[in-house]
């Protein structure tokens, strides 16, 4: 049996869906209030308890999330009776196994991995661990691909044969000194990977990256391996060609919009046609994609727009303001925010403003939980909506949606990485 403290965690919970679909019993403990990422959990029947150090058996074989130090009474148990995994730990170890894929950067980490699955799985039996609480293997899958986090360095556990590097721009503030000890981790972690890295090659520091292995970058500039040319959009797709040092390889047409997503895409598809890949099945494969779950997530419900984004650094929310703002050109652009740690508040407070105030209004939720200011930094929401003339302070409630109904025809984006998508859910009933 395999028991998780803090299975409803992003990773935790796809890696118990993981574990389950490979034929193992498995069950752990979390909070009592619903999380997205339980959903899986809950359709395969997989235990969920309260918080209990009782729980611990000693059977079990324990995997302890990361977001829960030693001293938490679960953990203190587990390490007393029972075979115990950090969850980076455990997924090194059974990455080993297969053809492993990590995907990795400070932004776009879910939406590529979600795509490279979709990729892969049109060709081998892939197996896949995403941050959305979504995961699948089984013992004879060929690939996995992994959503491979940098916080606190725990993706040095992993040593894949092909990585995917998204971008870096410092985070985790309350654990990297700077950005040099940010980029640090990253250039060790290339270190691990056995056969090929493909890097965002229009990001200054992954340019600064150094390699023991074949390494491809990958961009819009043709300065890069890997870039597109005569891209074409409109509100639902987009076509390009595929370049690969001045030869064109395919010219794709894809249910995608905006650029980040093309940058999402184009890394998958470096790595795919270095596979050698064909390029149509690809494009086939691409055309089937379905989205992470909370990654630009598009409702109109009654004539109203709820836009749904995992986004909690500032780039990730100036990123999806503008995306709705270019979607909807017509509709008035509501900001709805729920910082995650105090600290990244505090480190990033004039990019958060600049990012926010790309929006017509711009409501605030404040820090809900103990891990959002554990490291000791001492602010409020306040801290940032006294830097933000306009932004209103909401609370978490009734009260709250009653304010958010009044925007009704509009469209809401709601951005957190916390569970802001209760206060949503609230405003619809209201609608």
């Amino acid at each position: 049996m395999y028991y998780f403290i803090g299975i409803k965690g992003t990773g935790m919970a796809s890696l118990a869906v993981m574990l389950y679909e490979l034929g193992y019993e498995v069950c752990g403990s979390d909070l009592e209030k619903h999380f997205f990422t339980e959903d899986e959990l809950v359709k395969r029947n997989i235990k969920i308890y309260p918080f209990d150090e009782n729980n611990i058996k000693p059977e079990y074989t324990v995997i302890i999330g990361n977001a829960f130090l030693e001293d938490f009474p679960e953990v203190v148990r587990a390490r007393e009776l029972c075979k115990c995994f950090r969850y980076h730990e455990f997924l090194g170890e059974l990455m080993k196994n297969y053809h492993s894929v990590s995907i990795c950067g400070s932004h776009g980490k879910t939406t590529t991995t979600t795509i490279a699955k979709t990729v892969f799985s049109a060709f081998e039996k892939t197996g896949f661990l995403i941050g959305d609480g979504e995961g699948f293997l089984e013992k004879d899958s060929e690939y996995l691909c992994v959503e491979s986090c940098e916080f606190r360095r725990h993706f040095l556990a992993y040593h894949p044969e092909y990585a995917i590097i998204t971008n870096i721009e410092i985070d985790h503030v309350d654990y990297f000194k700077d950005e040099q000890d940010y980029f640090d981790a990253y250039q060790e972690f290339v270190h691990n990977v056995s056969k090929a890295v493909f890097y965002y090659g229009d990001d200054e520091w992954c340019r600064k990256l150094e390699f023991d292995t074949e390494a491809y970058s990958f961009g819009l500039n043709d300065t890069n391996d890997y870039y597109l040319e005569n891209i074409v959009s409109d509100e639902n797709s987009s076509s390009f060609d595929l370049m690969y040092k001045s030869e064109k390889l395919h010219r794709y047409h894809v249910p995608f919009v905006g650029y980040h997503l093309l940058i999402d895409i184009l890394g998958v598809l470096s790595l795919s046609a270095y596979m050698g890949f064909d390029h149509e099945t690809v494009e086939k494969a691409l055309h089937g994609y379905v989205g992470p779950k909370r990654r630009n997530v598009i409702e109109e419900y009654k004539d109203t727009i709820f836009i749904d984004d995992y986004a909690h650094h500032p780039t990730e929310v100036g990123v999806t303001i503008e995306a709705a703002r270019t979607r909807y050109p017509d509709r008035k652009i509501v900001a709805i925010f729920k910082p995650h740690r105090a600290s990244r508040v505090l480190y990033f407070a004039e990019q958060f403003k600049t990012a926010l105030e790309k929006a017509d209004e711009i409501y605030l939720l404040d820090f809900t939980s103990i891990d959002d200011k554990q490291d000791g930094t001492d602010i409020d929401i306040s801290y940032l909506a006294d830097m933000i003339p306009g932004s209103v302070i909401l609370p978490e409630n009734e009260e709250g949606a009653k304010m958010l109904a009044r925007h009704k025809g509009e469209c809401l984006v709601f951005m957190s990485s916390k569970d802001i998508y209760n206060i949503a859910e609230m405003v619809k009933e209201l609608i």
